[in-house]
């Protein structure tokens, strides 16, 4: 397939008009018309997976995050993301990064899933899609109410993560939860307008945390890692089921140790 082709069919799942206005989804680099027979699949194009990624032969590098958000002027081998860009365009391999709208199209009800949660809706409305609204996180029922110690055991379960940072008291019971994978700052005050009891999201400050608490929410901080690496399993699953092509996928890289 040309990389035109896997892009068009990576848009019917997560079409690039339905990244929120910041964001720089797309063809980072590479070629349009470059031949694709096997992909690699991330979270992120840092070193290592820039090196693997040229090491296995892959013609085409897939990740959540974009490595550029912002305008660059110059691209050398005087910053990581230049180096990244010039060995990925060396080797001939096709970049493309697909962020919120992914968060939007995939990451939300697959989280959503995977917590089990019924009766769902979106947290943040950011677009409409085919008359529906969509957008950023769900907020949904579990099955049974639990405590916020038992909702986050549940946490660290379902997306095996090895620790969770909880705010909150560990008996407040839990019934109504948001989950919004990634950074989950800006979604407090949507869980809080949407009257849950706890949010699930990741890379909550101090001040944050205690300020929701004080405002009725609890919250369980996953991690930013600990949520979004599952885009790496559902696009494996989706690409395989829509193409022929390889997929290789990236070990799992817990960006930081908790000592």
């Amino acid at each position: 397939m040309k990389c035109s082709e896997v892009i068009s069919v990576l848009n019917r799942q997560s079409p690039e008009e339905m990244a929120l206005d910041w964001d720089n989804p797309g063809l980072i680099a590479g070629r349009m018309d470059k031949e694709v027979r096997k992909v690699y699949l991330a979270l992120d194009a840092t070193d290592e997976v820039v090196s693997d990624c040229i090491s296995a032969g892959t013609d085409m590098l897939i990740t959540h995050h974009p490595l550029i958000f912002n305008s660059i002027r110059k691209v050398n081998s005087e910053t990581f993301i230049g180096r990244r860009l010039m060995d990925l365009i060396g080797h001939d391999v096709s970049y493309y990064a697909m962020h919120t709208n992914f968060d939007v199209c995939g990451m939300a009800d697959y989280s959503a899933e995977i917590m089990g949660l019924e009766k769902c809706s979106v947290l943040e409305v950011t677009s409409e899609m085919d008359g529906w609204p969509e957008g950023i996180g769900r907020i949904g029922y579990l099955p049974n109410a639990v405590s916020l110690e038992d909702c986050a055991r549940i946490v660290k379960d379902r997306f095996n993560i090895p620790s969770v940072k909880v705010f909150g008291a560990l008996n407040s019971p839990v019934s109504k939860v948001a989950i919004s994978p990634g950074a989950g700052r800006s979604m407090i005050e949507p869980a809080l307008s949407g009257d849950v009891d706890t949010i699930i999201t990741g890379d909550i400050d101090h001040h944050t945390g205690i300020d929701a608490v004080a405002s009725g929410l609890t919250v369980i901080d996953a991690g930013h890692y600990g949520i979004e690496k599952i885009f790496i399993p559902f696009m494996e699953r989706y690409i395989k089921e829509n193409t022929s092509l390889e997929v290789i996928c990236d070990i799992a890289r817990e960006p930081f140790t908790v000592i």
